[in-house]
């Protein structure tokens, strides 16, 4: 009989597996949500890409900053505790769009971002591991990639209202007619895009409030909440000295950081190819979107694909595998200029799904009560989401680089991630097939 992934000694984690999951929907929501964003502010307070991309610093940096005082926090007091403060600093972050918006001011709206991620931080330091606590540990990677299929679902929903319920609905003029409007048109249009831009936030402000709510009155287990001593720099010196964690912190750094520039930069990529059609700005970048939204079905398809066949294909070798397609489809979305170009990028996706959660499982594997730190390790590292973005944007305003369109050439930073994910896959492959860590 096969062994449930949700239970262990008897006991059933059913119903609060199914609270903590829904904990990755609302931060798949979150972050993508806000990957459009980086063209909206662009034409909203008429910046270049690089400055527009500052939204990505703030939101990753949130991950970067929070992490580890996330992981002494959840150490001292349990899971549950941890998963609370996250939300609590999510809605609050959701809320300080409207203030935000009032001041007029493009940096206000950092802030917000970087607080709103700060609670995902604590959310995913704790959610990731708790959910690795529920159940046998030959289980935990399986289970935790069911929890992060659904984090696709909630990206996808934010993806749907970015392009409905603010890109659609921003003003029409474009980039190049908005630098024509005389000081006080620009501000009418700045006035209105903004007050189209922060509803979704307050409303999903809402929604994390009510989460809250649920959680605090729900009885949650204790797993892994029994050691609550801090030892926190022996600890870090004990998981970093393994090859498989700190090797899969770097893995994971340059994960998030592909994952982050394929989805922001499609609009890019699409808007031009659509617009060399001879397509209208704002219908080009909503059509980009759709595109993104498939690219975002396929993820989500490909996620529970690759769930199933972890159980018959080693972990190692299907990461590295898949890391090889994805850089394929990567040289094809450099080199080919039309949609056959958007098209790869799409396909990206699908060898996208399985590295967030399975590079997770692999380096907290065996890591027992030192997961909680290992885990503030992991979240530190999508640092790669505020780093690598920036740096593709800078590429993206040269415009023209080497005779190909600069947002082209850009994709050789996710070809070079692809490349390090690959690397890790087949180093984790020989490792378990050589019985070391």
């Amino acid at each position: 009989m096969k062994q449930s992934i949700l239970s262990k000694d008897g006991v059933s984690y059913v119903v609060p597996f199914i609270l903590i999951t829904s904990c990755f929907a609302l931060w798949g929501f979150a972050n993508d949500i806000t990957n459009p964003m980086v063209k909206a502010f662009s034409k909203i307070f008429r910046m270049s890409a690089t400055d527009g991309a500052l939204v990505q610093v703030a939101f990753y940096g949130g991950y970067f900053a929070m992490a580890f005082p996330a992981a002494i926090f959840i150490r001292r007091f349990s899971y549950k505790a941890g998963v609370l403060v996250g939300l609590g600093l999510y809605a609050l972050g959701a809320f300080l769009f409207y203030p935000a918006k009032m001041t007029g001011d493009y940096y206000p709206f950092l802030l917000a971002y970087f607080i709103l991620t700060c609670g995902l931080s604590f959310l995913e330091t704790s959610s990731n591991p708790y959910v690795l606590s529920m159940g046998t540990e030959e289980t935990a990677t399986r289970r935790l990639n069911l929890a992060q299929s659904f984090n696709p679902m909630g990206s996808l929903l934010g993806m749907f209202v970015a392009m409905n319920f603010i890109q659609a609905k921003l003003n029409p003029l474009d980039t190049a007619s908005r630098t024509q409007l005389s000081e006080s048109e620009f501000e009418a249009v700045k006035e209105y895009d903004l007050s189209v831009l922060i509803g979704p936030y307050l409303v999903i402000g809402l929604v994390i409030l009510v989460m809250f709510l649920v959680i605090l009155f729900w009885r949650m287990p204790k797993n892994g909440d029994k050691n609550h001593a801090i030892n926190f720099i022996p600890t870090l010196r004990r998981i970093f000295s393994l090859p498989h964690y700190r090797e899969g912190v770097i893995a994971q750094f340059f994960y998030v950081g592909v994952q982050i520039m394929c989805w922001t930069f499609i609009i890019q990529y699409g808007t031009r190819v659509f617009m060399a059609e001879g397509m209208a700005e704002q219908q080009a970048e909503v059509l980009s979107q759709q595109y993104n939204i498939v690219a975002m079905v396929i993820f989500c398809c490909s996620r529970f694909i690759c769930t199933f066949l972890l159980r018959y294909i080693n972990t190692g070798r299907l990461l590295m595998l898949l890391a090889i397609a994805g850089g394929a489809l990567t040289v094809g979305v450099i080199f080919l200029q039309d949609r056959m170009g958007l098209y790869c990028l799409v396909g990206v996706s699908a060898c996208m799904s399985l590295m967030f959660p399975t590079i997770y499982g692999i380096a907290l594997s065996g890591l027992g009560d030192d997961a909680k730190f290992g885990a503030a390790g992991l979240i530190m590292s999508i640092l790669g989401g505020s780093v690598l973005p920036p740096l593709q944007a800078s590429i993206i305003d040269r415009g023209t680089l080497i005779g190909m369109p600069a947002v082209n050439v850009s994709f050789v930073l996710p070809f070079i991630c692809f490349v390090v994910i690959a690397i890790y896959g087949l180093r984790t492959w020989r490792r378990s097939m050589s019985g070391t860590e």
